[in-house]
């Protein structure tokens, strides 16, 4: 096989440009899905794609795909993808290096002159983050069966847009049955989001699978009152019960030690001024495990905590369960061509599991799928902070690149 690798200049390159398109002062990005600035990245990344020889689609979920012949087009495709999407005050490189890395290797490909057996794609899913439209991962989820259409379209963000009018309104609302696209394989790279590869000297992570999460939405029904005036016992304090509730679920995390996790990380207060007692709160739960059985009995503990707040407090609690993702183990032979790869180009690297969730994960329910890890500096993520090393970038980039080339001569039969 023809040795390549990758330009790391120019996409080190690629990635500060695209960065541009909603920088923040701090050196990060915020490109919230739907936005101007999410259809300005898209515009860029689809001309950027036709410039290499694909063929652009968009389906109803907004997801774009870019897809590059290969010498027999009867077969499915094998995609590389990730997302173009950020956090509200996100950095320049969770998502937007799987999407450019994708972009990196049909650049690769393409002035080298050389044709894969089966056609490749990029994808760009719509909102991952779910920072915007809850829950996150919506394409993806789409894609893989796991929400309809019309669940996609209804949800709205926190201004009551509607995820379908927004895709109008940007001009991303596809004509591409969403799901009606078969995948030899899919394979997504991505920062780690954590501190384990830097913190072992570890430049390649092999994902083998990834945690499993559960999120809620609660809105807590109190009564306002004067802070001066109520006495104590008569209070229902919808402030109060949050905190028992953040309290109560970071000690389920704990009592699952040493894989649980648990945060309480968007909170609204109603009036939210200092000398009122808050009548509403509307808050989030975010409950993470990799064994399904504990992830499973942390959701049930925090189901119980809820009432008995509730009842403490003298409050009415709505809890609504607005994302289920059991742990997920990968297909063993993408594993295998990522773990492989990495140890033909001279990368140290670790297997592990993804703690954060990913595209990946739904898109390996209907297609075989792996995940390439580089390290991010300190584990930032989700920080206009977020730094990658551009060797790093690269190496994952190249790992990438060397284990799409080897999963299609596997699926070819080539030797």
């Amino acid at each position: 096989m023809q040795e390549l690798h990758v330009n790391g200049s120019r996409l080190w390159e690629t990635i500060i440009e695209t960065g541009k398109i909603g920088a923040t002062p701090a050196g990060g990005v915020s490109r919230l899905t739907l936005t101007d600035l999410d259809r300005e990245v898209r515009d860029w990344f689809v001309q950027a794609c036709k410039a290499v020889g694909c063929t652009v689609t968009v389906d109803e979920a907004g997801s774009i795909f870019a897809r590059r012949p290969g010498k027999d087009n009867s077969r499915d495709p094998i995609a590389v993808g990730s997302h173009l999407d950020t956090q509200p005050l996100g950095g320049r490189f969770d998502g937007i290096a799987g999407v450019l890395s994708g972009l990196e290797i049909l650049r690769t490909l393409e002035e080298n002159e050389y044709t894969t057996e089966s056609p490749l794609e990029i994808i760009d899913w719509t909102n991952e983050e779910g920072s915007r439209f809850a829950p996150a991962m919506l394409a993806s989820g789409a894609f893989s069966g796991v929400y309809t259409l019309d669940f996609i379209y209804d949800t709205k963000d926190r201004e009551g847009k509607s995820f379908r009018d927004e895709l109008e309104r940007v001009g991303y609302l596809g004509e591409v049955p969403v799901g009606n696209h078969r995948l030899a394989g899919y394979f997504e790279l991505h920062i780690e989001q954590g501190p384990i590869l830097e913190m072992e000297g570890q430049m390649i992570g092999v994902v083998r699978g990834a945690q499993g999460q559960l999120w809620y939405e609660l809105t807590v029904n109190g009564r306002a009152s004067h802070a001066g005036s109520t006495p104590m016992p008569m209070r229902k304090d919808a402030m109060l019960a949050c905190a028992r509730i953040a309290d109560g679920v970071n000690r389920i995390a704990l009592k699952h030690a040493p894989d649980g996790m648990s945060t309480v990380g968007l909170v609204e207060l109603t009036p939210n001024s200092r000398n009122v007692i808050p009548g509403r709160a509307f808050f989030t739960i975010d409950l993470r495990h990799p064994d399904e059985q504990e992830l499973l009995a942390m959701g049930e503990e925090a189901d119980a905590l809820v009432k008995d707040t509730a009842a403490d407090t003298r409050t009415d609690i709505s809890m609504v369960n607005v994302l289920n993702m059991m742990p997920m183990k990968f297909d063993e032979t993408c594993v295998s061509v990522v773990r492989d790869s990495a140890q033909k180009l001279g990368y140290s690297h670790r297997d592990m599991v993804s703690g954060p969730g990913h595209d990946a994960l739904y898109v390996a329910r209907v297609a075989p799928t792996a995940m390439v890890f580089i390290p991010c500096e300190d584990g930032i993520s989700h920080n206009e902070a977020e730094s990658v090393n551009p060797e790093h970038m690269t190496a994952g980039a190249d790992v990438l690149l060397h284990a799409v080339l080897e999963y299609d001569r596997r699926m070819s039969g080539a030797r």
